[in-house]
């Protein structure tokens, strides 16, 4: 079982930045994969950007060259560093992990959610 707690939330400006962190309990966290997701009102779920157990990342193109995901193997953290930030920013975002086991079982969890809001 992982627990994932995001933090680092909040109302910033247009153009503004934020850090948002996601800490996991267990002592495995370096096997997953980790990502962030967001979902505006009405909107589905999106994958934003992700960092595999092996440090490669990806980001989806609305993001690309603003923000910014990276891991902390050692204090089981994962963070999303947000600059040049936009109203369309404006979501819940929520932390996922997830690997295969070793009887090939896939994994999947989720954080609560923080609230970023972009506006001016």
């Amino acid at each position: 079982q992982v627990q994932l707690a995001e933090s680092g939330g909040g109302l910033v400006q247009p153009g503004g930045s934020l850090r948002l962190s996601c800490a996991a309990s267990g002592r495995i966290f370096r096997d997953f994969d980790m990502g962030w997701y967001r979902q505006a009102p009405g909107k589905q779920r999106e994958l934003v950007a992700a960092v595999s157990s092996g440090g490669g990342t990806n980001y989806v193109d609305s993001v690309k060259g603003r923000f910014t995901i990276s891991r902390d193997n050692a204090k089981n953290t994962v963070y999303l560093q947000m600059n040049s930030l936009k109203p369309e920013d404006t979501a819940v975002y929520y932390c996922n992990a997830k690997r295969v086991n070793a009887m090939l079982i896939p994994l999947n969890y989720w954080g609560q959610g923080t609230q970023v809001t972009v506006s001016s």
